[in-house]
C-alpha cells in the first residue's frame, strides 16, 4: 500500500536548504520514494491561507519504506537542519479510498 509524505514547511533560516536539496532526493529514492511536487507555487484554492515557504509531496511503497527514510542515520542530520531553520508540518496519508466504506459513498 503506497503512502504519501506531504511536507508544509515555513523555512526561517534557509541555511539547511543547499544542502538538504543536494543530498535528501537521494536518501529518499534509497528507501524506494519519489517525489511528486516540490514546489512553492501555493496557492489556496479554499480555507484559510498558510504561511508556508514550500509543500513537497513524496509517495512511499509502504509505511515501512517511509519509516526507513525517516529514521535513516544518514538523513538525521539533514532533518535536526531542516528542523532548526524551519516550521514543518509533515503528514502522511495513505492510498485507501474511504468511498465504499460509507454508505452514502460509492466506491471509486
Amino acid at each position: 500500500m503506497s503512502v504519501y509524505l506531504i511536507a508544509d514547511i515555513k523555512v526561517t533560516n534557509d541555511g539547511w536548504v543547499p544542502e538538504y536539496a543536494a543530498n535528501v532526493h537521494k536518501l529518499v529514492e534509497k528507501h524506494g520514494g519519489r517525489y511528486l511536487s516540490r514546489s512553492g507555487n501555493i496557492q489556496v484554492l479554499e480555507g484559510q491561507a498558510k504561511d508556508s515557504t514550500l509543500i513537497a509531496i513524496l509517495e512511499f511503497p509502504s509505511r515501512g519504506a517511509l519509516d526507513g527514510f525517516a529514521t535513516d542515520p544518514d538523513y538525521a542530520p539533514y532533518g535536526r537542519a531542516r528542523q532548526s531553520g524551519s516550521i514543518s508540518n509533515f503528514y502522511v496519508v495513505d492510498d485507501t479510498d474511504i468511498a465504499g466504506s460509507i454508505p452514502y459513498l460509492k466506491a471509486g
